[in-house]
């Protein structure tokens, strides 16, 4: 961890050289809630990138000050307490971020193409389960952790103001006490009570708080079995059978997105028929099954395409994300850029 924070942090000359002859135990101690505060700071901020440099600073805050830190709280809350402030920093006079089927209705097949992207801001980014969900655990918490986590909860909460939405994810999704998040915000447990009770009203409006989901199960294995073999083979057909009728088909950077099984059919089949004999290598985004995806290049070989992030609700497929900017998502994910044949 002294390698990680030094490293992120040399560029704002601000660690002191003895900083990096540090406790040992004091490093493990902070990297244990790494995972949890990454999590945390993820769907407080919407942004992959932004989460970490949140929980980096998080940490390095906690270090700097541990000779203040008079145990009067356990370490993890009072790691909480520090993330908030710096989400709540970085969140002071940003627009929220969304995803395309926030920001106007759903567009149609014959738009000749994707229009112009819109900056990075814009958007709700992509997160790997493995830095946010514990590799063990119990089934039933690890399930609701990647429910919490589904880009259409995650774009919900940024509908909410900043206090709010850091009430809802502490009350909520990490099940602390009133109290608890009270002392936190440094307020009462009234106000607490009632930037909760607004809180579930607005997700409620939005008809978007968390699904109940199931573990991938044998039968949701074989439909992305059958999603792979349809994408690949591009038989838009079968692929749009596996599809709810309402399915929601996205490309950020882009604005545009589909919704009829006809505009997703024909958007592929049309302008996105350069996609055709992609190849797709599985992995997991946002709790949910998702693929990098190859699409063929002039030169050889396959090159990096999109990211695709799959809802999958009982046995069918209800929406399908591709983020196309590959350089940025796809180390992220340990993904390669090409793929040689």
């Amino acid at each position: 961890m002294v390698m990680a924070m030094t490293e992120v942090t040399a560029t704002n000359d601000v660690i002191p050289e003895t900083m990096a002859a540090g406790s040992q135990e004091l490093e493990l101690q902070l990297e244990q809630h790494r995972k949890e505060l990454t999590a945390y700071c993820y769907r407080m901020l919407g942004s992959t990138f932004e989460a970490e440099d949140a929980v980096q600073e998080s940490l390095l805050r906690a270090w700097r000050g541990f000779d203040r830190f008079e145990g009067r709280a356990a370490l993890r809350s009072w790691l909480y307490s520090i993330a908030t402030n710096v989400c709540l920093d970085m969140l002071g006079g940003r627009e929220r971020r969304a995803r395309p089927m926030d920001l106007g209705p759903a567009g149609a097949a014959e738009a000749s193409n994707l229009g112009d992207p819109l900056p990075e801001a814009t958007w709700i980014q992509p997160m790997p389960d493995g830095r946010v969900v514990p590799d063990d655990g119990d089934p039933a918490e690890l399930t609701e952790m990647r429910e919490s986590i589904r880009l259409a909860f995650v774009a919900a909460l940024q509908h909410l103001p900043p206090r709010q939405r850091a009430v809802l994810i502490l009350r909520e999704v990490l099940r602390w006490k009133a109290t608890e998040v009270a002392e936190l915000l440094d307020t009462t447990v009234p106000s607490v009570n009632s930037a909760l009770q607004r809180a579930r009203a607005a997700m409620a409006a939005r008809d978007t708080f968390r699904e109940a989901t199931q573990p991938i199960d044998a039968d949701q294995q074989a439909l992305l079995a059958r999603y792979v073999d349809a994408f690949e083979r591009y038989d838009m057909d079968s692929l749009t059978s596996l599809l709810h009728q309402d399915a929601q088909w996205s490309m950020p950077p882009y604005e545009l997105w589909l919704q009829t099984h006809a505009d997703i059919r024909g958007w592929c089949l049309g302008p996105g028929i350069g996609c055709k004999d992609s190849r797709l290598v599985p992995t997991w985004a946002n709790g949910s099954p998702a693929f990098g995806q190859y699409k063929p290049s002039p030169d050889g070989g396959h090159e990096a395409w999109s990211l695709q992030v799959l809802d999958v609700s009982d046995n069918e497929i209800t929406g399908i994300c591709f983020f196309l900017d590959t350089e940025k998502f796809f180390p992220l994910f340990g993904l390669p850029l090409r793929l040689e044949e």
